[in-house]
């Protein structure tokens, strides 16, 4: 058998993290990605920010609104079945049209998510 270290996860067995009243999140971290399972209520608001980190996003259920860019000019709605992939350092705000299931995977993986730093999507909903 291979030394390599593998791990199954069932997202059932996890407990979601609050990260807002509508906001909830669980996270699958390795050595160079991080995979996670976001729930937000509609109307739930991810204040603009940025990070080095490369994102994917797919819409599993519901739909989000994403302003992008410096001045947030470009707004773009990613519905159930849809992927958007926002590159390093692009700033970007979304708004939950309807509850939302996503999954996010970054690279390299959201430090700010692991020790607690992420202080700007913490805030209350707006």
């Amino acid at each position: 058998m291979s030394d390599v270290k593998t791990r199954h996860i069932r997202w059932d067995d996890m407990e979601y993290e609050p990260v807002t009243d509508r906001i909830r999140r669980r996270l699958v971290t390795g050595d160079r990605a991080m995979i996670a399972q976001v729930f937000l209520e509609e109307g739930a608001v991810v204040p603009t920010h940025s990070h080095e980190n490369e994102q994917f996003t797919y819409i599993l259920e519901g739909a989000l609104r994403f302003w992008l860019g410096e001045d947030g000019s470009e707004e773009l709605v990613v519905r159930s079945g849809e992927v958007l992939h926002i590159p390093s350092h692009v700033p970007h705000k979304a708004e939950a049209l309807e509850d939302t299931l996503d999954v996010d995977v970054f690279c390299p993986p959201r430090q700010d998510w692991l020790d607690g730093t992420d202080s700007y999507f913490h805030q209350a909903d707006d």
